[in-house]
């Protein structure tokens, strides 16, 4: 198990530090005594920090703990830091009535020095620790540790009071299935666990495996899926995120611990398989590169159940579709359905998975982009990741089929094409909406075919002409689509009046109920294929926005509607560093599939 040993030395000199920390009193009585090492009730020591906490403030003032703060992050050698702190100065005036000005950290009080050292990232401390014998012991201070473990990886609980609050209580438990006993057995997924320290916590959990934390894709072929890693009180747990049961695309996300990390009673982080029914079981994490890293099961045999295959499938399809076998009468559907399970299921948990990243916000965006759930068809429900580009609005699979895999742009929408629809009654034929989506269609497909022929045609001087005059008119089209578009969330009050809106007939639509009014309409593209992504190609379609939350869009080739819903679950660590990290990711996403 790769255990992240980039942290390597900084975790053996925290190691060293101890279990305790000492009140001024006893710090006094080290200058006589220094074998003493008794330690100090953690309540009591709280208690003192939070009454001596406005004393320092008006000491120091703000000012003077961001600057003494800054002065410890720049600690590089002990021996330096040390002669600083002695606190020599041969300056002093001996007139001074009022207090003495600290000159130097070592004469800060604990508390003061409790609260510079909270400022410090985590990675900090260890050198601070090397600096003498007095920031060594204050930095046994839980209140440092339990503000880096908040303000660095979110965790909130209270290790003295442990409550796992991240998980509902139907999470907590998982059912163990036992052939011919339809009550069947729950095991708790999360055990007890005594009073660990913050700085334990820290140390040997969440910094060694920080680099996993956030929402990758696995490996699984053309399938795909959704894995969000979060720290989750003493645990670092991957929720495998399943869409709700078709066709109920407005439903709450499903979700599924595949593994969790936590540390045992010798300090030491352990992987656990939490894949099957039998219970968590020995598992293994590496970090195979940046952004990825792979799981490994170590007892495979957990996944087993005494019922053979037949009845793993059973379970597998009333969790993975809500129903039976029996209840799915559409012949193609029930193919599907067991040719998912034969492929996901050879992999036993062991999977590479990859990082994705949420699209950033922009000014310019006609909503909020990110994840959002949509109805494929016999494929089922599908997770799609929606992201602007200019004058482009594009969705991305995360999780896919044998016709059009994960990492594909399942929709691209041209927003410089927007749709007026005609009346209800002309809503409702379908000859009439073809009409319309297929002359822009034709019509775009002109504007992309003759630059093609004037740049063949054209050399030197007026070449250049040519590319100018493009590009000024392409900035003009952009900010008067944007102008009229009213794209952004800061632009919400002055949005367009909703319009009436109704799927024509001859439309296929699963089922779900869709909007009545939609806000736009764009001409857009969806990609089909045959199975195994064979002949892939673009079919015009109709991208219609409801409001914030919903979207859909009208496949004219297969007569058929899809209706997509936003995924609300917080999922923390996922935000793109930038627009070109972001762009890359996507290219890498669909070189994994293709």
């Amino acid at each position: 198990m790769d255990n992240a040993s980039d942290y390597g030395s900084e975790d053996s000199r925290l190691c060293g530090v101890g279990q305790s920390r000492r009140c001024r009193r006893r710090q006094r009585n080290d200058q006589q005594d220094q074998g003493s090492d008794s330690d100090m009730d953690e309540e009591e020591e709280e208690r003192i920090v939070g009454q001596r906490r406005s004393d320092a403030g008006s000491r120091g003032g703000p000012g003077r703990v961001a600057a003494a703060a800054a002065s410890a992050a720049a600690i590089a050698e002990p021996s330096d830091a040390c002669e600083y702190g002695s606190g020599h100065n041969t300056n002093r005036g001996a007139s001074n009535t009022g207090p003495p000005h600290p000159e130097s950290l070592m004469e800060l009080p604990p508390e003061l020095l409790v609260e510079i050292f909270s400022l410090l990232p985590g990675t900090v401390l260890p050198n601070v620790a090397l600096v003498c014998k007095k920031f060594r012991q204050i930095l046994n201070t839980e209140t440092i540790w339990r503000r880096r473990c908040a303000e660095e990886f979110g965790m909130r609980e209270d290790l003295r009071k442990m409550e796992v609050t991240g998980v509902s209580s139907q999470d907590l438990y998982v059912k163990r299935v036992i052939p011919r006993v339809k009550s069947g057995r729950f095991m708790k997924l999360l055990p007890d666990y005594e009073h660990m320290d913050y700085k334990d916590v820290y140390t040997h959990l969440l910094h060694p495996y920080r680099h996993i934390l956030g929402i990758w894709q696995p490996d699984i072929g053309p399938y795909g899926g959704l894995l969000n890693v979060v720290v989750d009180g003493l645990f670092i747990i991957g929720w495998m995120y399943l869409p709700p049961h078709d066709p109920r695309v407005e439903d709450p996300m499903r979700r599924r611990p595949l593994f969790r990390i936590h540390l045992l009673e010798s300090k030491k982080a352990t992987v656990e398989c939490m894949y099957g029914h039998k219970g968590p079981h020995k598992g293994d994490i590496q970090t195979v590169k940046k952004d990825e890293f792979s799981t490994k099961c170590n007892q495979t045999d957990h996944h087993r159940m005494p019922g053979g295959r037949q009845e793993e499938f059973r379970t597998w399809l009333e969790e993975e579709w809500g129903r039976t076998l029996e209840e799915i009468f559409h012949e193609h559907m029930q193919e599907l359905i067991l040719m998912k399970f034969i492929y996901t299921s050879q992999y036993d948990n062991c999977l590479t998975y990859r990082r994705i990243y949420l699209p950033p916000l922009m000014p310019s965006d006609l909503l909020r982009p990110g994840l959002f759930k949509g109805t494929y068809g016999s494929h089922g429900l599908e997770i799609v990741m929606l992201s602007f580009h200019g004058m482009s609005a594009r969705a991305t699979k995360l999780t896919g089929d044998p016709n059009v895999p994960a990492g594909q742009l399942t929709l691209d929408v041209d927003l410089s094409q927007p749709v007026d629809l005609p009346e209800l009654d002309q809503q409702r034929n379908i000859d009439v909406l073809s009409r319309i989506i297929l002359g822009i269609h034709e019509k775009v497909q002109r504007e992309v075919e003759k630059p093609a022929s004037d740049t063949s045609a054209c050399v030197g001087h007026a070449e250049e002409e040519a590319d100018d005059a493009a590009t000024e008119a392409t900035e003009v089209n952009h900010g008067a689509c944007a102008d009229a578009c009213q794209t952004g969330p800061s632009a919400s009050s002055s949005s367009p009046e909703p319009q009436p809106f109704v799927l024509p007939l001859g439309v296929m639509a699963r089922n779900e109920v869709y909007p009545r009014t939609c806000r736009k309409c764009f001409y857009g593209t969806g990609l089909i294929a045959g199975h195994g992504f064979t002949s892939p190609e673009r079919t015009p379609g109709l991208f219609v926005l409801f409001d914030e939350d919903r979207f859909g869009f009208i496949w004219l080739e297969l007569k058929s509607f899809s209706l997509y819903s936003r995924l609300t679950d917080h999922l923390p660590h996922a935000h793109a560093p930038s627009m070109e990290r972001f762009e890359a990711m996507l290219r890498n996403m669909q070189s994994w599939t293709s």
